[in-house]
């Protein structure tokens, strides 16, 4: 893939502004979807400062030489549940998922210094391209599901699982549609900048129609042409206008947590560890799959320049400080690297630029409505193209391996089929993913066959 932008190019200021937007459109859905899926009272404002401050964190570590954005971890909403949940009020449940997003990243920061002194040789050869191949296919393809439910805004399905078509259904898919379609025609025939900033363009275009749906909506007293939930922008004047309509303080983690340090014990610090450290583990191996894949891309081993071990310092100390802000620990985003990949444009002071961006914006409250007000119809006409790229990105580390020899071929079945078809574990209140799963499957299925291989040689 030729770039047009390589990790250390600089475009011009006001490209880099543009850029860095486009970046923060592409991760937004699933950065505030994260608090706003744990409840609790976390804020979206305060997760998107916390990624911004992660992903600057994680640049720090990597020299600057990774362009990729950490932001909210879905891998660990069921811990933060627990951490809420065993605590005796909100105030020692936000100070648990701190102490939690803590000893996550004491994981990553051990596995770092392992890695720092045996090399990462045993990593290539635990996870050559047959193994990895498909399980950055499969990260892509995991998250179909949710790009197609956003499409049809979640609507009702018959006794088969086919969306019903109702009003509302068809003004979702017609939002998504003219969103995956400006995209797509940007991507392919757009000149210039159109061609390096599609997501723009095409959430742009999106909105509009969206837009247009819920004037007609208001008008003819339509309640299901109401594409655009105008309550984010109705909240900022809930009380008059006043400062709070334009600045606001993001509602930060450590500020509420340390109200509850008084009822914290060994008792409930013993059970957030052990809701986060197995998860920790887990998300390792996608960790690993997000940076093959990266690197795939800008034509430069991640893992071993600036070094796995640094990825993962940065990884995990960014994710200890962005919990602190934010709540939520943070991983590498694959909505990131598909930008990257689409756009061409994987210079890393867009990336640096768009987590300054979100530190900032996170202020700026009607620019958080608007980020709010994005309906998720528009959003999954999107993610079908980041998803996708996710997934035939791994499709195409496959393509490198002869299938024709049936322990590469068991292997990457071994890998694909459980993960398609969801075989996620659960083990007290630890959740293995479908993912980590079939990583594992996949692993042990090629060093049995890799032997076997090896003895007839």
């Amino acid at each position: 893939m030729k770039l047009i932008y390589n990790v250390k190019d600089k475009p011009s200021f006001s490209q880099v502004i543009v850029f860095a937007i486009q970046q923060l459109l592409a991760i937004m859905a699933a950065t505030i979807a994260v608090p706003a899926i744990v409840g609790n009272g976390m804020t979206a404002s305060a997760a998107l400062f916390g990624a911004g401050v992660g992903t600057i964190v994680y640049q720090l570590f990597t020299k600057f030489k990774s362009p990729v954005f950490l932001g909210s971890s879905f891998a660990f909403i069921g811990s933060m549940v627990t951490a809420f949940a065993g605590a005796v009020s909100a105030a020692a449940g936000f100070l648990g998922i701190i102490i939690g997003a803590i000893f996550a990243g004491l994981v990553y920061v051990v596995i770092a210094i392992v890695i720092k002194l045996v090399g990462v040789n045993w990593i290539n050869k635990l996870m050559p391209p047959v193994v990895i191949g498909p399980t950055v296919a499969l990260i892509g393809l995991s998250l179909a599901g949710a790009a197609i439910n956003d499409v049809f805004s979640y609507g009702p399905k018959d006794g088969n699982g086919a969306f019903i078509m109702t009003a509302g259904i068809w003004a979702s898919l017609v939002c998504a549609l003219v969103t995956f379609a400006v995209v797509t025609i940007c991507s392919v025939y757009g000149k210039k900048m159109a061609r390096l900033i599609p997501f723009i363009i095409g959430i742009l275009a999106g909105y509009a129609v969206a837009l247009v749906f819920t004037l007609i909506g208001n008008a003819a007293g339509i309640d299901a042409l109401k594409v655009i939930d105008f309550a984010p922008f109705k909240a900022l004047v809930a009380d008059g206008v006043t400062l709070k309509t334009f600045l606001a303080v993001p509602e930060f983690t450590f500020l509420e947590g340390l109200k509850g340090i008084k009822e914290i014990d060994g008792s409930y610090i013993a059970t957030v560890a052990v809701a986060y450290v197995p998860v920790a583990f887990v998300v390792f191996a996608e960790h690993i799959a997000d940076h093959k894949n990266l690197s795939s891309i800008i034509e430069s081993d991640l893992l071993e320049e600036p070094g796995l071990h640094r990825t993962l310092l940065g990884d995990g100390v960014g994710s200890m400080v962005g919990a602190i802000f934010g709540g939520c620990p943070n991983t590498t985003y694959g909505e990131s690297v598909g930008c990257v990949a689409i756009t061409k444009n994987a210079s890393v002071i867009t990336i640096t630029t768009t987590a300054i961006m979100a530190l900032l914006i996170s202020f700026i409250s009607p620019f958080v409505a608007f980020l709010d007000s994005i309906p998720g119809c528009v959003m999954g006409g999107v993610c079908i193209t980041l998803y996708g790229f996710i997934a035939v990105s791994g499709l195409k580390m496959i393509q490198k391996v002869d299938l024709e020899d049936n322990a590469n071929l068991f292997t990457v079945a071994a890998i694909l089929i459980p993960g398609i078809g969801g075989m996620a574990i659960a083990i007290g209140k630890v959740t293995i993913t479908a993912i980590a799963c079939a990583l594992i499957l996949g692993i042990v299925t090629n060093v049995i066959l890799g032997k076997k291989k090896k003895d007839e040689q």
